[in-house]
């Protein structure tokens, strides 16, 4: 049976003064009700975030997102500015963006509140916020998650090109380097799904096929 007031002393900012005024207040809901009213808003949600971001560093801050999400069930089928379920906000390039979570497993969806082009240089501005994920595109929609090609055994393959690194295993390829459209140029000569990841100052493409 799930402790609902556990869970809003946990993640939703209640203190030990509230549980009187919670177990009232939650007494008669559903447990869907019960989720709802002790689910911080979306700014205690956006603020708690950038704190950990600045002062911890992005994994941190997705990990606090991803807890939060899979305690509190926060994960929309559609998630978008009409905000049925609260997000973290992103502004990349200028424009408002936001990604929630939308599986326990970790899968997170980008959005945009406008039609925005979905571009390279697009993805790899999310990848520099978010350096521990690849972020991909599937069916038009950007996604994150934990990079599952961190620890793969690659080899490297000579190139005619000075500043971009080729390493390849069997149905994967690893363009590195730290010119962005060097790297995109690179990756013309190769077919499968686009990986884009940062680490410190490189560009990354991972090449699945």
């Amino acid at each position: 049976m799930t402790d609902y007031l556990d869970l809003a002393m946990k993640y939703g900012g209640f203190t030990s003064l509230d549980k009187v005024y919670l177990a009232n207040k939650l007494a008669d809901l559903t447990d869907q009700q019960k989720l709802d009213f002790i689910t911080p808003p979306p700014s205690v949600i956006n603020a708690y975030f950038a704190e950990i971001y600045q002062k911890q560093g992005a994994e941190e801050a997705t990990d606090y997102y991803l807890t939060l999400s899979q305690q509190l069930c926060l994960f929309p089928k559609e998630p978008s500015f009409a905000e049925d379920k609260p997000f973290v906000r992103l502004n990349l390039s200028g424009k408002s963006f936001g990604f929630a979570y939308v599986s326990a497993d970790g899968l997170a969806q980008v959005f945009s509140e406008g039609a925005e082009e979905v571009t390279d240089s697009l993805l790899f501005e999310i990848a520099q916020l978010f350096p521990h994920y690849v972020v991909f595109v599937e069916e038009g929609k950007i996604f994150m998650k934990v990079n599952p090609f961190e620890e793969a055994e690659l080899e490297e393959v000579e190139t005619d090109y000075l500043l971009t690194q080729v390493a390849t295993a069997k149905g994967l390829v690893k363009i590195s380097g730290f010119n962005q459209e060097e790297v995109l140029e690179v990756a013309d000569g190769y077919a499968g799904q686009y990986y884009y990841v940062w680490s410190g100052r490189s560009a990354i493409l991972y090449i699945k096929h």
